[in-house]
C-alpha cells in the first residue's frame, strides 16, 4: 500500500469522520472504498484504444520541431550526470 495525502474541505472531513464512526471505519478506508467502486470497478483499461486515441496528439504543434535533437542532448546530458562524468 501506498501513503498519500488528501486535502478535503471542512464538509467533506466532517461527513468522512462522521460515516467512519457510523461503519467502524477509518477515513482511509472509506476513501480507498470510493476510489475504487468509482475508478476501479468493472473498467478494463483498454491500454490499445488509449494508445490509438493519443496517437499524434502533438502533431502539427510548431513549437516542437527540434524535439529529437533537444531529448537527445537532455538524455545524453542525463546519462553523464548518472554516470558521474559530468
Amino acid at each position: 500500500m501506498k501513503r498519500t495525502q488528501l486535502y478535503l474541505d471542512e464538509e467533506m472531513a466532517r461527513t468522512l469522520a462522521t460515516l467512519g464512526r457510523q461503519k467502524s471505519k477509518t477515513v482511509s478506508e472509506l476513501v480507498r472504498e470510493s476510489v475504487e467502486e468509482k475508478y476501479m470497478s468493472g473498467t478494463d483499461l483498454d491500454k490499445a484504444q488509449l494508445a490509438r486515441q493519443l496517437a499524434g496528439i502533438w502533431r502539427g504543434r510548431k513549437d516542437l520541431k527540434d524535439i529529437d535533437r533537444r531529448l537527445r542532448r537532455l538524455r545524453k546530458g542525463a546519462r553523464l550526470k548518472r554516470l558521474g562524468l559530468v
